[in-house]
């Protein structure tokens, strides 16, 4: 594989670094933040998702703004909120000041959730093409327990950690925010370097300078005159593009249905609740995101061998039966002897080889290339409404219904979702971007589905 699209790929996958760490680090500040401010239930899950609504703001706008600017100017746009986010929330004196900071860190993860694996894909040899993109989960798989790690450590050892009790003293929550500062200033730096996606250069006109970098990065590319219109939202519901569009929302919203953000987000309550300390329940966190990484690795090993579709099957079949398991546990009180714990990495295995990586994948494949931004927008739009839904009910159903209920209805959720990634989700391994295109395009709906999956 061409170096310089190894090194690309870990540069733009350094978005996905600070997603999962911006996205983990909440949940070690959660009760001290929660005591210091003497939050409600309400108020914790406003603390809680003020980020997601941030997300939604920015990937909302990700797809006009991917188009207009380019995949790399955005990525540096997202950065830049990543520093700000960062130390504003390290410093913010008031709980407005904090939310609004996260809210700016929401900004970031919504345009690097959209446009990282966009352009990795763009830029990606089709035979790595999804190895190369799960790279990006990966990252935050990485970012997520580099979140776990720095937080139980700030926890346990804050008063030896000058840099945490010299700067904020006793309040060592904002020492977990303030370590983003460190990724985000490296994504920052590094995205100075990477070149422009060869499929934004050609839609805008220079083709010249695409065939140099596709040459360059060894990549499959269709030299064609690439149709440049504007994109209207009713089309992307239409035609040739209805198909995809459904497949995309659908692997978007069950990715975050299935509950993986609450665990994220709430860990060390749900082991709270099971009997464990604040100590512990960091350190079972900082076990759920090691497990959440090495099960990402089989993702990367299987993805462009096994396909999309056996890895998506297996997962949420393993999703479900985790948490009706986990469900049931807590509603048969066998909550020790580190059930629970087991239970919960199950779920965590099964999603990290399976529905955490290849949504992405899978959306970044589908579209042609001058809707691909838009319409992943779109998709992408679709998960973080479904993650704020999520993480602003999640505590009021464990605190209003029990753990036990709780995850037995996202596990009766999750059911459903079996059937429709069997019947309707297709095989897109070992295609260019630009033959799915032709397959989406030329093929009758009812069609398409069989002839990618004998491609």
């Amino acid at each position: 594989m061409n170096a310089k699209v190894i090194f690309i790929t870990f540069v733009a996958a350094l978005a996905g670094l600070l997603f999962g760490f911006d996205t983990a680090v909440i949940s070690g500040t959660i009760p001290l933040v929660k005591e210091q401010y003497e939050l409600t239930a309400a108020l914790t899950g406003w603390f809680v998702s003020s980020a997601l609504v941030g997300s939604i703001l920015g990937v909302s706008c990700s797809g006009y703004l991917g188009d207009k600017l380019g995949r790399k100017y955005l990525l540096m746009v997202a950065a830049g909120l990543f520093l700000v986010s960062a130390i504003g929330c390290a410093f913010s004196m008031s709980l407005f000041g904090l939310i609004l900071y996260r809210i700016l860190g929401g900004i970031a993860i919504g345009l690097a959730s959209m446009v990282a694996p966009l352009y990795i894909s763009e830029i990606s040899p089709k035979a790595y093409r999804g190895r190369l993109v799960t790279i990006y989960q990966l990252a935050i798989t990485l970012g997520i327990l580099g979140a776990y790690f720095s937080n139980n450590y700030i926890q346990v050892y804050a008063k030896e950690f000058a840099l945490v009790s010299g700067f904020f003293g006793d309040e060592i929550w904002r020492g977990m925010f303030a370590v983003e500062v460190i990724p985000a200033g490296l994504f920052l730096l590094g995205l100075i370097v990477v070149p422009k996606s060869p499929r934004w250069l050609a839609l805008h006109g220079e083709r010249l300078k695409a065939q140099q970098i596709s040459k360059e990065l060894a990549i499959d590319f269709d030299d064609k005159e690439e149709d440049n219109k504007e994109v209207h939202l009713k089309t992307l519901f239409t035609g040739a593009l209805k198909k995809p569009m459904g497949i995309s929302i659908f692997l978007m919203l069950f990715s975050q249905l299935c509950g993986i953000n609450a665990i994220i987000y709430y860990g060390p309550s749900i082991l709270a609740a099971a009997g464990f300390s604040m100590s512990e329940s960091l350190g079972g966190q900082v076990t759920i995101g090691i497990v959440n990484t090495l099960f990402t690795f089989l993702a990367i090993a299987y993805i462009d061998k096994w396909g999309r579709k056996p890895l998506l099957l297996l997962g949420a079949v393993g999703v479900t039966i985790a948490l009706l398991i986990t469900g049931s546990l807590f509603a048969l009180n066998v909550v020790s002897g580190y059930w629970v714990v087991g239970s919960i990495l199950l779920f965590i295995s099964c999603y990290a080889f399976s529905l955490g990586p290849v949504q992405f994948v899978v959306a970044s494949e589908v579209f042609p290339t001058n809707y691909r931004a838009k319409a992943m927008s779109i998709s992408t739009l679709v998960l973080w409404a479904a993650n704020a839904v999520v993480g602003q009910v999640f505590p009021m159903l464990l605190e209003g219904l029990g753990a036990a209920a709780t995850f037995i209805i996202f596990g009766i959720i999750c059911i459903p979702s079996i059937y429709f990634i069997k019947k309707y989700i297709p095989e897109t391994k070992g295609k260019s971007l630009e033959e799915i295109e032709k397959l989406w395009s030329s093929a009758p709906q009812k069609e398409t589905t069989e002839l990618l999956e004998k491609a």
